[in-house]
């Protein structure tokens, strides 16, 4: 499955294979690539934020590859893993992206999920942006198998291990009924971000199987593999759309060592797979 092939966890750093890659959004800057907004110090409240992509000759990059349907994703999140947002942005001429975000006072981090075009996969920019205002950090959620969201429900089945593939799975139901009828999404039925708690490591897991090839199901259950690149708590963050609207569930996970090791048959070099 080439359109989310460069979303699996040997994408990120370099690393070849195995789980417990380094995860994407550390670095502002990335084989000559840099994110840049054109301010990091904004005022709260919803605002169109603007920025570009710079490659290796310092000019703007404007020649984009596109991965789950985009050629940027944007990803907002607060430092306290508040306030999560995944929007797309759209690029003028001139290499210059803009979307319009909701942010609240406090540290945030803004992740561009990418694919230059002539390079050799997906990277993922993190840059912080201080938000103006009184700030209340949230204490983090505390770990959770259940997402309430409105009327739907979205539990999680599965363990983040770390250095070794696993799946994942999200089952949606509203008000007590499985949705089987989940709309596709960026190219699949679910889009999945995990992130550290800590440093905000970015974890872009990919889903299995898409809509339209015949086997994968419009729900309830969405599948994805991921592998966690320590140990340590996470934070996930489950995009699905139904009945025309994008909703975002939020889990708080902690990655731990199998007890049965890597004898599962999902073990170092299963995330380089295409579907």
């Amino acid at each position: 499955m080439n359109s989310t092939s460069g979303h699996d966890m040997t994408s990120h750093g370099g690393h070849s294979g195995h789980g417990g890659a380094r995860p994407g959004g550390l670095s502002v800057s990335e084989d000559g690539y840099t994110l840049g907004f054109d301010s990091t110090i904004l005022p709260a409240g919803t605002q169109t934020v603007a920025f570009r992509v710079t490659g290796p000759d310092g000019e703007p990059v404007t020649e984009f590859t596109a991965e789950h349907g985009k050629r940027l994703h944007l990803i907002a999140v607060r430092r306290d893993t508040a306030g999560f947002q995944h929007v797309h942005p759209v690029m003028d001429e001139k290499g210059t992206w803009s979307v319009e975000v909701a942010l609240e006072p406090g540290d945030w981090r803004f992740f561009a999920d990418i694919h230059p075009a002539g390079h050799g996969g997906t990277m993922t920019l993190g840059i912080d942006v201080s938000v103006a205002g009184q700030y209340d950090p949230r204490p983090l959620p505390e770990e959770t198998r259940t997402a309430r969201v409105g009327e739907y429900t979205v539990t999680l089945d599965g363990e983040l291990v770390p250095g070794e593939a696993s799946d994942l799975t999200l089952t949606v139901s509203r008000e007590g009924r499985p949705v089987t009828d989940l709309e596709p999404y960026l190219e699949a039925y679910g889009h999945l971000v995990a992130l550290r708690v800590g440093d905000l490591g970015y974890l872009h897991v990919h889903p299995e199987g898409e809509p339209g090839d015949g086997s994968t199901e419009p729900g309830p259950g969405i599948t994805f593999m991921a592998a966690a690149p320590s140990g340590g708590t996470y934070r996930l963050y489950l995009d699905f759309q139904h009945d025309g609207v994008v909703r975002t569930a939020e889990f708080t996970v902690r990655a731990a060592r199998a007890a049965s090791g890597h004898g599962h048959g999902h073990g170092h070099g299963h995330t380089g797979h295409h579907h």
